[in-house]
C-alpha cells in the first residue's frame, strides 16, 4: 500500500519518474511476494504506455544526480548483498527506537489514511566506529530498499556557489526514487548557523537544506549520522523526530560482540571475561577488527591464536582516536612487571595469576613473581623485560 500511495502521489504532481520508478518497485515488490500475475500486469502496463513510461532499464532507472562544476556523483549505491555481517549488538533502549522508525516506515500508509504520518528521518550519532553506517545497511535491508549514500562534506568541498544545487539534486532524487538516503558525515553541512567562524555562504547551506528537507515530505525515507551531534544546527535537530545515540558499548554488549565476532575460535568463558574488561573504551568496530585479525591469523599461521595473541592486538588497536578512554591506554610503555601489577590492583579476582599466566604467555609461577611489588624476584635479583 504504500508505493500506491507514492504513485499516486507522484500522478497528482506529474511527476512522471516517480510514477515509473514506484510502480517497477512495486511490481518487484508483488513478485517477491508470490504475485507474480499482478507483477506481471504491471510491467505491461509500464511497456504499453506511452514512451515516457517506458523504464529504461528492467527493473527502474537510477539516473544518480552529479555536482555540476566537477561532474562527479553527489551519492552511490551500496551494494547490501555484498556485505555479511554478525548480527547488529544493541541495547534494548536502542532497539526500541530502531524498530519503532522501521514499524513507521513499513505502516507509511495505514498512519497517513489516519492523519498521523510524520517524517520518517533517523539521526544517529556518536564516535566512529559505534556502528551508524552498519545501522543504516541494516535499515534499508529491513525496508528491502537500495541504501544511497551521500557524503555531504563532497558537496561543499569547494564549489560553495553550488551547493545549495547539489542538495536540491539529492532530494529531488530521494523524492522519485525508492529508496533510503544515507547522509553520512552529517556535521558537514548542517552546523549551527551562528558560528561565527563559519562563512555566511555555509549558514545559507543550512537554509536551504531545511527548506529541502521540509519539501521532501514524510513518504522519503532519510537517515543521518555524525560524529559531532554538538555541532547540529537546533533546527536541524528538529527536523529528526527519531534519534539514535551510539556510544561505546558497556560490558553486556562487549560480551556479546565477542561472542559474535569471535566464532568459531576456541575461546573460553574465562579469556572472554578478560577480553571484556580489556576492551573497555572500544567501539564495537574496534572489537570486530581485532577479531578479523585473529581469524587471519589462524589462516596464515594454520595455529589457533590464544589469549596472549589476542592482549597483543588489542593493545596495537588501543592506539590512536579516543584511546583516553581506554583502560589499556593506561598501561601503554608500562613495563611487563607494572602492566601484571596494574592487572591484579583493578580485579584481583579476574585477573588471578592462573589468567594472568594466561595472558602474558608465562607459566603461572612467572606470572606470581612478575606481580611481587617492587619488581623483585626471589631472592631480590630484578628480572629483566620480556
Amino acid at each position: 500500500m504504500n508505493e500506491l500511495f507514492r504513485i499516486v502521489g507522484g500522478a497528482l504532481r506529474l511527476d512522471i519518474d516517480k510514477v515509473r520508478n514506484y510502480t517497477a518497485f512495486l511490481a518487484d515488490k508483488l513478485e517477491k511476494e508470490g504475485d507474480a500475475v499482478s507483477a506481471g500486469r504491471l510491467r505491461k502496463m509500464l511497456n504499453e504506455s506511452d514512451h515516457e513510461l517506458r523504464p529504461s532499464e528492467a527493473r527502474f532507472p537510477h539516473a544518480l544526480p552529479i555536482d555540476g562544476e566537477s561532474r562527479f556523483p553527489l551519492i552511490e549505491r551500496v551494494n547490501l548483498r555484498a556485505h555479511h555481517e554478525p548480527p547488529i549488538v544493541l541495547s534494548q533502549d536502542q532497539w526500541d527506537v530502531v524498530n519503532e522508525f522501521l514499524s513507521v516506515a513499513k505502516s507509511y500508509a495505514q498512519l497517513d489514511e489516519q492523519g498521523a504520518a510524520g517524517p520518517t528521518n533517523l539521526l544517529m550519532y556518536g564516535p566512529p566506529g559505534s556502528g551508524k553506517s552498519r545501522l543504516a545497511r541494516h535499515i534499508a535491508a529491513e525496508l528491502g530498499l537500495d541504501l544511497y549514500i551521500a557524503r555531504l562534506d563532497g558537496l561543499i568541498s569547494s564549489f560553495l556557489g553550488s551547493t545549495a544545487k547539489n542538495i536540491r539534486a539529492l532530494f529531488d532524487f530521494a523524492a522519485r526514487t525508492p529508496c533510503v538516503l544515507f547522509l553520512d558525515e552529517f556535521d558537514a553541512i548542517a552546523k549551527l548557523r551562528g558560528d561565527t567562524q563559519e562563512l555566511g555562504e555555509l549558514k545559507r547551506v543550512v537554509n536551504s537544506f531545511i527548506q529541502n528537507l521540509d519539501a521532501l515530505g514524510p513518504q522519503s525515507i532519510i537517515l543521518a549520522a555524525t560524529n559531532h551531534e554538538e555541532l547540529l544546527d537546533s533546527a536541524v535537530w528538529r527536523r529528526f523526530v527519531y534519534r539514535l545515540a551510539l556510544g561505546y558499548p558497556p560490558p553486556d554488549l562487549r560480551r556479546q560482540m565477542w561472542n559474535d565476532f569471535l566464532r568459531p575460535l576456541d575461546f573460553g568463558d574465562r579469556d572472554l571475561e578478560l577480553l571484556v574488561d580489556l576492551s573497555e573504551g572500544f567501539s564495537g568496530s574496534d572489537i570486530q577488527e581485532v577479531s578479523r585479525r585473529l581469524h587471519r591469523r589462524r589462516i596464515t599461521t594454520q595455529q589457533a591464536p590464544e589469549l596472549k595473541d589476542a592482549f597483543l592486538v588489542l593493545q596495537n588497536i588501543g592506539i590512536g582516536e579516543g584511546q583516553e578512554r581506554r583502560f589499556l591506554s593506561a598501561l601503554r610503555g608500562m613495563h611487563v612487571d607494572a602492566i601484571a601489577r596494574a592487572l591484579r590492583d583493578r580485579n584481583e579476582k579476574l585477573y588471578s595469576h592462573a589468567a594472568l599466566a594466561h595472558l602474558l604467555g608465562v607459566s603461572k609461577a612467572t606470572a606470581y613473581r612478575r606481580t611481587l611489588k617492587g619488581g623483585k624476584q626471589r631472592g631480590g635479583k630484578e628480572h629483566s623485560k620480556t
